[in-house]
């Protein structure tokens, strides 16, 4: 702020009252606890479905099974009864929350279904061996409830439950078995889906239908795809199919960050396209025997200009007027 209005009695706009009139307010004005409270919040919900599941475990044998699922379930249905009961009309555009907690006991009872779907697969077997469905039947649950009552902590699980499915269902029950996720077909499949959720934002805003979800599918969309191209360049060792998508991936997300004026996508973007030069820079000179000097003055002068691109971003950015 003082950095501004600097700049704008230099610049004859202000006169020297009105820049200490405008400090004088900037000072007395009340801090905000807003993003630090929902924070907590979240937290708080998220600490209770721990503490729930280490209860469950310490007290299996004293309890019951029976008990357990009862007061899961009904706790469960509870929250999602109040959110349903309370919520807004459907709107193709954001809307505000009915109460302040409405988001909360939301989430929670998601979370709680989750607690209730795995306990009851774990102690009764009851998908047997049909894992996609287990996903399935959540995802589908987490994205109805996220539309009709716009919340995007509930399409965030829903969006996970969706890449879990789909990873289930294209691996060979010999991958799920053995723990080994090397595989190219759940490689070539986290490419595909992130460019998928890339692709839905702007399908949202084309049809003016839920836009402010954009942000959500965007962050899923980046790191899957990306991390799906150097797992492929990394593991799979196909560094001439996955750079190239790679390079194709933060092309996209550099034009939307400058288009866009985020500066989040921006560092994410160039800190996986550096990761991704880097490996295929290192990966191709082991072999030519350079010194270790070569390397290490590499890394410092690469990462001082990633540094000095992000602090000078703005040059790059669009600002909203333009």
């Amino acid at each position: 702020m003082q950095h501004t209005l600097r700049e704008l009695l230099e610049q004859n706009l202000i006169e020297n009252q009105d820049a200490e009139r405008i400090q004088s307010l900037e000072q007395q004005s009340p801090f905000s606890l807003h993003w630090e409270l929902k924070t907590l919040l979240y937290l708080g919900v998220i600490l209770l479905n721990i503490g729930l599941g280490y209860l469950i475990y310490q007290n299996i044998n004293h309890i019951g099974h029976v008990a357990l699922i009862t007061l899961i379930g009904g706790v469960c249905a509870f929250c999602m009864a109040y959110a349903i009961r309370h919520r807004q009309p459907f709107s193709r555009s954001e809307t505000e929350s009915p109460t302040p907690y409405y988001d909360y006991i939301l989430l929670l009872g998601c979370l709680l279904f989750l607690v209730l779907e795995g306990y009851v697969q774990y102690q009764y077997n009851l998908f047997g061996t049909r894992y996609g469905l287990a996903t399935f039947i959540p995802m589908v649950l987490f994205f109805g409830l996220a539309y009709w009552l716009d919340n995007r902590g509930v399409l965030s699980l829903g969006i996970t439950a969706l890449a879990s499915w789909v990873g289930i269902t294209v691996a060979p029950q010999e991958i799920l078995s053995k723990n080994d996720f090397s595989s190219g077909a759940i490689v070539y499949t986290g490419v595909a889906l992130g460019a998928f959720l890339s692709i839905v934002p702007f399908l949202s805003e084309r049809l003016n239908f839920k836009k402010h979800f954009s942000l959500t599918y965007l962050n899923f969309g980046v790191h899957i795809g990306m991390i799906s191209c150097l797992a492929g360049m990394m593991g799979l060792d196909r560094e001439i199919v996955f750079f190239p998508l790679l390079c194709v991936a933060v092309g996209f997300f550099l034009w939307y960050a400058r288009t866009r004026g985020s500066f989040y996508f921006l560092t994410v973007a160039v800190v996986y396209g550096y990761i991704g030069f880097t490996y295929l820079l290192v990966n191709h000179t082991a072999s030519w025997h350079f010194d270790f000097m070569f390397y290490l003055l590499y890394f410092f002068l690469s990462c001082a200009g990633v540094i000095y691109f992000l602090i000078h971003y703005k040059r790059f950015i669009k600002n909203k007027q333009s």
